[in-house]
């Protein structure tokens, strides 16, 4: 069965020594995540603060490089919730586990998280307002984390 645009074909090695193929959804096409990575981060980031936009800081896992992504996140209060629309296997949240956490700039504010933890998908979905609430599912979104909120002060700079 061929792999649609939102379908990956995986080949992999069976149990019995045969390689077999599924086909595996994923919210977001690798080439997509390439391009969004290299280009359009960088200008998105711009926008970290404002409505669902957020600026996350994370440290690399490897190098200790300070990175910021931007990302639609949902407060909660005590938490925050994020939609995993690249799957649960993006850099960021591999760095926030690793580091036990990051910072966020979420509207007039600079959180400082604690480690995600991951949500089933119909408590996550729950926790989105409308119109992300409909939308995620149909794009192929099925995973969610809550990252705890530690501190909050006003946000002024990086």
């Amino acid at each position: 069965m061929p792999a649609g645009p939102l379908e990956r074909a995986v080949i992999a090695l069976g149990e019995v020594g045969r390689w077999t193929s599924e086909v595996v959804p994923v919210p977001i096409p690798a080439a997509v995540t390439r391009f969004n990575k290299a280009v359009l981060n960088k200008a998105v980031v711009h926008l970290g603060g404002h409505g669902w936009f957020v600026e996350l800081e994370h440290a690399g896992r490897r190098s200790g490089q300070t990175y910021r992504v931007p990302l639609m996140a949902f407060d909660g209060g005590d938490v925050v919730t994020i939609a995993l629309t690249y799957g649960p296997g993006v850099d960021w949240l591999a760095n926030l586990r690793a580091a036990g956490g990051g910072r966020m700039h979420l509207r007039s504010e600079l959180l400082s998280l604690g480690t995600p933890r991951d949500l089933p998908e119909e408590e996550g979905r729950s926790r989105m307002p409308q119109p992300p609430r409909a939308l995620l599912p149909v794009l192929g979104c099925h995973d969610y984390v809550e990252i705890p909120v530690l501190t909050r002060v006003p946000f002024a700079r990086w």
